[in-house]
């Protein structure tokens, strides 16, 4: 059996999230059901790097999967993205090690979150991004988002704690950047509680607005109490960008 490495992509406004769901439209069931047919295998099951929620989208997932298949990666590359829909798409197929495990050998992932502020709605970004119809201080929001960066206990941005066996996380980069009429915030780290982006997303925009001090973001932290923190950005702003492994140092993603 063969080990692959998917890179894959999808626009997650009409999925049910990536896990298989009885009843549901899923990105796992529709990806291995793709799989299912080009390789002819009755049972494939595909392995990812991290589940995302119903709406959210990602650009660099990464998963894995046994087969017995003996076509090239670029054949199954080719091949398998023609029966998938519109709105997933695999960016690589690659020979990974029989050992690779696209979840458990992540080292670190870095999601994005978009928001569109200002006095008028983009129609054309209302799947893609949170509009918050004011002007957002993103030097302020960029500022307030320092404090998260290092080591420490996530609990207060993590909805329903607890439901890890440890909410403490090592956030490696925080950034929060203005594009035009969007706010993107990049955040990466060794590992994320569940909706934790989204949280510390809600937080930051009650700094852009100028609701909270730079200050209180630390507060929150300190805090360690969700009651505190800002609301839970809705998911359509949500990006799982890419995914890093130890396995190739410079690159997100395993050589072939």
């Amino acid at each position: 059996m063969r080990n692959l490495k998917l890179t894959i992509r999808y626009d997650g406004t009409d999925f049910f999230g990536w896990q298989t769901q009885p009843g549901q439209r899923t990105v796992q069931e529709t990806l291995e059901r793709a799989i299912a047919e080009i390789t002819r295998e009755a049972r494939v099951r595909v392995n990812c790097s991290g589940r995302t929620d119903s709406g959210v989208h990602a650009v660099g997932q990464v998963a894995n999967v046994y087969t017995a298949s003996k076509l090239t990666c670029a054949a199954l590359l080719k091949a398998i993205n023609a029966k998938l829909p519109e709105d997933v798409s695999l960016r690589e197929v690659a020979e990974a090690p029989q050992s690779f495990c696209a979840n458990k050998d992540a080292v670190r992932k870095m999601y994005r979150y978009v928001i569109q502020d200002g006095r008028l709605r983009d129609p054309f970004l209302r799947k893609y991004a949170w509009f918050v119809r004011q002007d957002l201080d993103a030097q302020a929001m960029a500022r307030a988002g320092q404090c998260l960066v290092g080591r420490h206990d996530f609990r207060c941005f993590e909805t329903e704690w607890p439901n890890r066996l440890t909410s403490v996380r090592t956030v490696t980069h925080l950034s929060v950047n203005r594009f035009g009429d969007c706010v993107w915030i990049d955040v990466e780290a060794n590992g994320f509680l569940y909706n934790m982006v989204r949280a510390i997303a809600g937080s930051l925009v009650q700094v852009g607005r100028g609701f909270w001090p730079e200050t209180q973001i630390a507060d929150v932290l300190h805090a360690m109490d969700r009651r505190l923190a800002g609301p839970t950005a809705p998911p359509e702003g949500l990006f799982l960008m890419r995914v890093t492994y130890n396995t190739c140092p410079n690159s997100p993603t395993p050589p072939n």
